[in-house]
């Protein structure tokens, strides 16, 4: 057993996140997390309307009796979705746990912190991290250049933003980027994280709910295989390297438009990826963990092996270092 001050202030045994993944982060991925003793999110935007994350989070609970929480995410958009009305259906459900991400969720925190929520959010530079904590966050999750979706656009690596955050902020800190295995969480514990947060390690797993195609294509892959579109555009994301990807770049290399792409990049194209298993039918998110990923185990099997050998690294190689 690992414990950190991520695990005792989160009530779970083990400090692994999974985070809010779209059209990922559902009840029957959720639910085998927090069974094996890991902390997972429900993606709230996954769910059409605040009705239907009562429905989803009421699911998870007949599944599991362990701590999860919902991935909360602020997108800059002209029609905002109706985030008071999700909000409140996280208070009304009795969720304890939220992971904000996006734009600064001081709004946000104010409402839940009063009704004893958690608050973890999600950022990718030092100064983001600091801003959250002056706001009165529980924790802060640093997402380094590797990561899936989006890395911001400082492009600094988990080596290096991970104890530059960490040295700074008096809250716990968890790692999100390029983490797949136990090699990772020790190697984040000793850079000063409390615990890693992973989302394609997760994706490919018995329990995610996409098509096997898509996980088979992980499995295949390499770090070298994604690519960072929309740079041009100053919404750096880190997608899965395909027809599509390729086409958005060339496009907006060329001196395209957010127009010239928008119905390449469209959310409904990514998620036909995930039900399809049709990888090359819109873009969707990957890291460069993928690189990493050599199979599809159980969640259960995933997260025991993660801290088994993460153990031994610890106490074996680790310790007999000094020994020598």
């Amino acid at each position: 057993m690992l414990h950190t001050r991520f695990t005792e202030l989160f009530g779970v045994r083990h400090p692994i996140v999974q985070g809010g993944m779209q059209w990922v982060g559902r009840a029957e991925l959720v639910a085998a997390v927090a069974n094996a003793g890991a902390l997972g999110f429900l993606t709230m935007l996954t769910q059409p309307t605040p009705e239907d994350l009562v429905k989803e989070i009421a699911r998870t609970r007949e599944l599991t009796d362990q701590p999860f929480g919902v991935n909360f995410t602020i997108l800059p958009t002209i029609t905002p979705p109706p985030y008071a009305e999700y909000r409140a259906a996280i208070i009304e459900s009795g969720i304890t746990i939220v992971e904000t991400a996006g734009n600064l969720p001081t709004e946000h925190v104010e409402a839940l912190k009063p009704v004893g929520v958690r608050i973890i959010h999600k950022c990718t530079s030092v100064r983001h991290a600091l801003k959250a904590e002056s706001i009165g966050v529980d924790a802060v999750s640093i997402d380094g250049f590797e990561c899936a979706g989006h890395p911001g656009e400082d492009d600094v690596t988990g080596l290096v933003l991970i104890p530059a955050t960490t040295e700074r902020l008096r809250i716990p800190v968890i790692a999100s980027g390029g983490i797949a295995d136990a090699r990772g969480l020790v190697a984040a514990l000793a850079l000063g994280a409390e615990g890693v947060n992973m989302g394609t390690r997760f994706l490919c797993t018995a329990e995610s709910p996409i098509h096997d195609d898509v996980k088979q294509a992980i499995v295949a892959a390499s770090e070298r295989d994604t690519d960072l579109i929309l740079r041009p555009l100053g919404n750096t994301t880190r997608v899965a390297r395909n027809a599509v990807s390729r086409e958005v770049v060339q496009r907006l290399h060329d001196g395209g438009t957010f127009d010239d792409v928008r119905d390449l990049v469209a959310g409904v194209r990514g998620r036909s990826v995930y039900e399809t298993g049709d990888i090359d039918r819109g873009v969707w998110s990957v890291g460069q963990s993928q690189g990493l990923v050599h199979d599809i185990p159980t969640v259960a099997e995933l997260v025991s092996r993660i801290i088994d050998e993460a153990v031994d690294i610890i106490n074996g190689r680790l310790a007999a270092l000094t020994r020598r």
